[in-house]
């Protein structure tokens, strides 16, 4: 039902392509295995990481729609593509953040590793010519890039997806420092979790260990990162996907 033949290429990102198909409000989301750094200043390749990342979205997708969070993921395909509602994208990624690393570190002086008293929540401009900068409720407002009201429930959302997938991930011996979302509207106006929950857009670190498990390992040139995403994905208990 949707072979080849009917996909036309919508969109081509980083690290994704979005198909159009036959059936309205449906696309096909493929995953590869590019990889980019610090706003596409650092490019390569993970191996295997479309594969893995297509399964643990999946996964993650799953385990969010049965406590009640609305995806945009319909079924997964194949080992690299995922079926999913067509949204319209809020022009805005939001953070949250557990534990001190990255740009967090950097702007604030925070060393890594620092757990926090309470999760934040941060907001960016989802403009990759400007790096994505970070936002303030007012910047959003005057640039009218999402009503108050739809800030104020992507917040509640993060939250609570937030303490979802750190309740999941303890069970697995993984520490949840923290990840990217983004949301979109459906064509009825739904508020829906878009995009992907992956080694790619969070920070998972080994409980154990502290070894991380994410993108990390690639942008820092900190080792091979394909072992430790499929790591990631054997911790989640990954099964294939149906023929």
């Amino acid at each position: 039902m949707h072979s080849g033949a009917e996909r036309v290429l919508r969109y081509e990102g980083k690290a994704k392509r979005v198909y159009r198909t036959g059936t309205p409000g449906e696309c096909v989301i493929e995953f590869t295995d590019a990889a980019t750094a610090f706003n596409g200043e650092r490019k390569g390749e993970i191996s295997d990481k479309g594969r893995i990342n297509c399964a643990t979205t999946s996964i993650f997708m799953a385990m969010l729609e049965e406590h009640g969070v609305p995806t945009h993921v319909i079924r997964q395909l194949s080992e690299t593509e995922l079926l999913a509602r067509d949204v319209e994208i809020v022009p805005l990624e939001v953070v949250v953040r557990n534990i001190a690393a990255g740009s967090f570190t950097r702007r604030l002086g925070v060393p890594e590793g620092t757990p926090l008293s309470r999760p934040i929540v941060e907001f960016s401009y989802k403009r990759d010519d400007l790096g994505d900068p970070l936002l303030t409720r007012s910047h959003i407002e005057v640039l009218d890039l999402a009503p108050a009201d739809v800030v104020a429930e992507l917040e509640v959302r993060a939250l609570r997806i937030n303490e979802l997938l750190r309740s999941h991930m303890v069970d697995r011996g993984v520490t949840l420092v923290d990840f990217k979302l983004e949301f979109g509207h459906t064509a009825d106006g739904e508020l829906v979790l878009a995009d992907e929950i992956s080694p790619d857009t969070c920070r998972f670190w080994d409980t154990a260990t502290g070894d991380k498990l994410d993108k990390d390992l690639f942008r820092h040139d900190l080792g091979d990162a394909t072992p430790a995403y499929q790591l990631l994905l054997d911790r989640l208990g990954a099964t294939g996907v149906p023929a």
